[in-house]
């Protein structure tokens, strides 16, 4: 079995949340969603079970410019609302984030897009595709708030974008003033895309108050031909984990990433479930 395809970035807070019923969040990196995954039945079968799974989940590369895909995929579950950043990228290339929810569950308390920078400023263009960064209300919780930040990195320049979530990071607790905030999203952290050198620069890396806890010689991609530990799990240290993998041979028709489903439990454990 392989591990999922997914980062969870686990940070302030979380380690010390009380629940009083299950709250599902998920993230998946659904390869290219648009009218034709949309138009299949095979596929939207298996994501509707996936989703229907999660009160919460974060979809990437969304690549629909009319927007109609997600919609479909929306109607055919029952009491889901969806949130969607704009349509981010340098060039004619586009993918949104889309986070769906349960609207019986939790409401949107705020949305933020991650600035993009404006000409004539010194800060530097780190993302491809800027963080989309939503505060969640959940009532049935002790945790009342937390905050979703949301980010799939670009291959070519993964190790600058890790760095710089440190960043967004500070910035969003500095701004909503809120310690329960999570980073979920495909990194591309593995093989050529990150380098040992590169790795001591990356604040997400070398702060010990986060873990890693998938390895560097993991395989998280769905393919035979490759063995890389594009996407990680990455909490506080005294975080409780439990991990499950589970692999199907249709996984390649929908994505070649796995979902991950994070189960928020009365114990005080998180526990990360891989389902196809």
């Amino acid at each position: 079995n392989k591990l999922l395809t997914a980062l969870l970035l686990f940070v302030s807070g979380l380690c010390a949340l009380n629940v009083t019923s299950s709250l599902k969040i998920c993230a998946f990196n659904i390869q290219s969603f648009g009218e034709a995954k949309a138009n299949n039945k095979k596929v939207m079968g298996i994501l509707l079970k996936i989703l229907s799974r999660c009160d919460l989940c974060l979809i990437q590369e969304v690549r629909d410019s009319k927007g109609e895909a997600i919609q479909t995929l929306v109607k055919e579950l029952n009491r889901y609302n969806h949130l969607q950043s704009e349509r981010l990228g340098r060039n004619t290339y586009k993918e949104q984030y889309v986070y769906i929810y349960r609207s019986n569950v939790l409401t949107v308390k705020e949305q933020y897009q991650y600035h993009k920078l404006e000409e004539g400023t010194r800060e530097t263009d780190a993302f491809s595709r800027e963080p989309f960064i939503v505060r969640f209300h959940s009532p049935t919780t002790l945790l009342k708030d937390f905050v979703l930040i949301g980010q799939h990195t670009c291959p070519k320049t993964a190790m600058k974008e890790m760095d710089e979530l440190y960043t967004v990071f500070n910035g969003i607790y500095k701004k909503w003033k809120v310690n329960n905030v999570m980073i979920l999203g495909d990194l591309n952290a593995g093989c050529s895309y990150v380098t040992m050198k590169g790795w001591r620069a990356v604040r997400l890396r070398s702060d010990p108050k986060f873990h890693w806890l998938i390895g560097d010689e993991q395989d998280t991609t769905v393919r035979q031909k490759t063995h890389c530990a594009y996407d990680r799990s990455v909490m506080p240290e005294n975080t409780i984990t439990k991990m499950e993998r589970s692999c199907r041979h249709e996984a390649l028709e929908v994505s070649d990433h796995f979902p991950v489903e994070v189960d928020l439990k009365p114990n005080h454990r998180y526990l990360l479930r891989h389902e196809l």
